[in-house]
């Protein structure tokens, strides 16, 4: 059997959530909408393109560490309700299927600002669907700020950084991955365009 590598990151905390309710033995899809897509972190079976429906990508989070601070906050991706959302899916084997999830329970969960939830996915290549794990913004939380006009989110992110550096080159890179993976984003093109204009 094939041994599957996890990259964990030294300096993520322990987060303490239940899992969610898995069958025994299966392989667990989980949806990327951003970082996820080209970072996922851990070994896996494959990536497919795929469609999540009720949901869409938004610069709907305040950061405070990574892409900003508690003073100058950034914005960052999650998952907000409405309309929908191409991503990847990506095939977690069963038997790192905890490992991994607790894994990403400290990476997307260091402050709570997004929940795990399990939602329907259409693989977009073989007209199937699946359940999967993702993570939404948490419209109670003090980090999530609605949705900025893409005039407000460009003169945020353009100005802003954090420990993980300045805001504008997190966009940057999530508007490059997306043109790399042929995902059409209109208004992250647009507020990239005010950033750079």
């Amino acid at each position: 059997m094939r041994k599957y590598d996890l990259v964990i990151e030294p300096d993520l905390p322990p987060v303490d959530h239940p899992l969610p309710d898995l069958p025994e033995g299966e392989d667990l899809w989980i949806f990327g909408y951003g970082s996820l897509m080209w970072r996922p972190g851990f070994d896996h079976k494959g990536t497919a393109d795929a469609q999540v429906y009720g949901y869409h990508r938004s610069f709907c989070v305040s950061s405070v560490v990574h892409r900003g601070t508690r003073e100058k906050p950034g914005l960052v991706l999650g998952l907000d309700s409405g309309g929908s959302c191409r991503g990847k899916a990506i095939l977690c084997p069963s038997d790192i299927r905890e490992p991994v999830i607790d894994y990403l329970y400290r990476r997307e969960m260091v402050t709570r600002v997004y929940v795990p939830k399990m939602v329907q996915l259409k693989l977009l290549d073989r007209d199937e669907r699946v359940t999967a794990l993702t993570f939404v913004a948490d419209p109670k939380h003090e980090q999530y700020c609605g949705r900025p006009t893409i005039e407000e989110a460009a003169r945020i992110i353009a100005s802003a950084s954090g420990r993980g550096g300045p805001n504008k080159d997190y966009l940057k890179s999530t508007v490059d991955h997306l043109d790399e993976f042929g995902i059409a984003d209109g208004p992250l093109h647009k507020i990239l365009a005010l950033v750079e204009g």
